[in-house]
């Protein structure tokens, strides 16, 4: 299948980036080569670095920038060792980094990948194609162990009685297909409660396991820190996150940088030192307008956040 990504809430996030044509820039989630396009459209004597995990994704990302030549380096790695191919590659202090969050569309559609339970596939979900696969997650987990990670991340009501039906049937054979999977979660959540659903109730369970998989919110915390550290002064980050837990870390870090002095309120003078970081660019995210929700449905939870470093 050919590798397709509509870029969500491109305007807006080029526009907030405040490209300029010199400048050195990191898509580190560059999938199809979306938003990294049109990053390197605005650049002439500038530099794009796209990354990503997927090598499915940096294989279409070449064929797509291939007309930008040089003004374009694609680098097949986790952005969170975004500090060490900066070193790497003895390149600059970056004037702006992107970060769009999430499974890309292609890796839904391609069954085979076993990201969706609206295709039965082997039960893989890893974006990198490399490491321990949810099947192999489900098959080492403690029963309570797997109920958590459906609590946390996804905030499944029904986790504690969904990780007892895994634990159950995996003992009857390895729950090794998405189909599988999903027919367990269906078994598992009562069946008024799976009528009252407006989506697939597995649909949770799957973000779940995916988040597991991918430590993505491991990752992202790791990655704002050191990315808004390599920044060059001026520069800027941007964030798009597709669901809550994402975005909470995404408004709590950028909060953190741009806090100053954290004295008690009744000392006189400040002896802390600390100073603001960074400054918001939008203190409120954007979201997407009525015209991109009716031609790209998966921006319907989109949320942009963008951060300046002093």
């Amino acid at each position: 299948m050919e590798f397709s990504h509509t870029p969500v809430l491109a305007a807006e996030t080029i526009d907030l980036l405040h490209i300029r044509p010199d400048g050195f820039y990191v898509d580190g989630t560059c999938g199809g080569g979306g938003h990294s396009g049109l990053i390197a459209a605005k650049l002439k004597n500038g530099l794009l670095l796209g990354i990503d995990q997927d090598p499915d994704a940096i294989k279409a990302a070449g064929e797509h920038l291939a007309p930008f030549g040089d003004r374009v380096k694609l680098v097949h790695s986790n952005f969170v060792r975004l500090p060490q191919i900066l070193k790497e590659l003895d390149l600059p202090a970056p004037d702006g980094i992107l970060l769009d969050l999430g499974v890309s569309s292609h890796q839904l559609d391609e069954g085979a990948r076993g990201f969706s339970y609206h295709t039965d596939a082997p039960l893989d979900m890893r974006m990198s194609q490399a490491g321990e696969t949810a099947a192999e997650l489900l098959e080492r987990l403690e029963e309570r162990e797997i109920a958590e990670i459906l609590r946390e991340y996804s905030e499944e009501k029904f986790a504690s009685r969904i990780a007892k039906f895994i634990v159950r049937e995996r003992e009857i054979s390895p729950i090794d297909t998405t189909g599988r999977l999903a027919e367990i979660v269906m078994q598992a959540i009562p069946t008024k409660a799976a009528r009252t659903e407006k989506k697939h109730p597995a649909r949770r369970t799957f973000q779940a396991l995916r988040i597991a998989v991918n430590n993505e919110l491991g990752v992202l915390k790791e990655t704002l820190e050191s990315g808004f550290e390599a920044l060059s002064p001026g520069g800027r980050m941007a964030v798009i996150t597709f669901h809550s837990l994402e975005d909470r870390i995404t408004k709590q870090h950028f909060a953190a940088f741009c806090t100053g002095c954290t004295c008690p309120p009744d000392f006189p003078v400040c002896v802390c030192g600390k100073e603001p970081r960074g400054r918001l660019i939008n203190k409120k995210p954007v979201t997407a307008c009525e015209t991109e929700l009716s031609e790209n449905s998966r921006s319907r939870t989109a949320k942009l956040r963008v951060i300046e470093k002093l």
